[in-house]
């Protein structure tokens, strides 16, 4: 998942930071409210973990003016000391998804985002067919074509294709790829690297524009900006 944390408290924003990293998670971070809104308003996050007490913008606001103004429907967890009723009602009612109270372990909070996002995501209906610039994907027919041109693909191939172009223009990191090609049992050497160069040539070979870009240590994309 791709994740924004807003937390002035520089050890605990680290925590967050290492632990969801370390799970394959894609993290950024805001110091403060204001920052924190505009990484939110301009970049898109799968779940976006929100502290109450924050410096320039407290985190009510900032609930509240992403609900206003920008109209995105990402999940949000406030993560806080405050453990009235009255401040948990005015956060669901600012828009929230959930409302956790500090001190809190840190599997918990990676639980939490798993569930929530998951649940989301199951409530859409899921897309048929995907695209990105000039690449289409017919998950039901099985039909990948890159403009007029039909790209015959592996299995794996296609796994690993409906996750990247699911996730574009983000980052997928190579846990995440993994998982989606052989579950929870990994094959050894490296296979992940063989696979991805396949499907680069499937993809890429004929075209000029490259789409799918590999992210040096993190894992890999599929988008038409570099």
């Amino acid at each position: 998942m791709s994740i924004l944390i807003i937390e002035d408290n520089a050890q605990l924003a680290a925590n967050l930071y290492d632990y969801l990293a370390a799970c394959g998670h894609n993290l950024d971070a805001a110091p403060d409210g204001l920052s924190g809104l505009h990484l939110a308003s301009s970049k898109d996050y799968d779940a976006i973990l929100l502290d109450w007490n924050l410096p320039r913008l407290d985190g009510l606001t900032v609930l509240r003016r992403l609900r206003r103004e920008t109209k995105k429907k990402v999940p949000i967890i406030m993560l806080t000391a405050r453990d009235q009723l009255a401040d948990k009602i005015d956060g669901f009612e600012g828009g929230l998804d959930d409302y956790l109270v500090k001190p809190v372990a840190l599997p918990e909070i990676e639980i939490r985002l798993r569930s929530l996002v998951s649940r989301l995501r199951q409530s859409a209906a899921p897309d048929d067919v995907l695209t990105v610039g000039d690449l289409y994907f017919d998950i039901r027919k099985v039909q990948v074509r890159r403009g007029e041109r039909s790209i015959p693909i592996t299995r794996t191939g296609r796994r690993l294709l409906e996750v990247l172009m699911r996730e574009s223009p983000h980052v997928v990191s190579r846990a995440r790829l993994e998982r989606a090609a052989w579950g929870d049992i990994v094959p050894g050497n490296d296979l992940l690297r063989s696979h991805m160069y396949v499907l680069r040539r499937a993809v890429d070979i004929e075209s000029e524009k490259p789409l799918l870009r590999t992210v040096p240590g993190v894992g890999y994309r599929i988008c038409e900006d570099e």
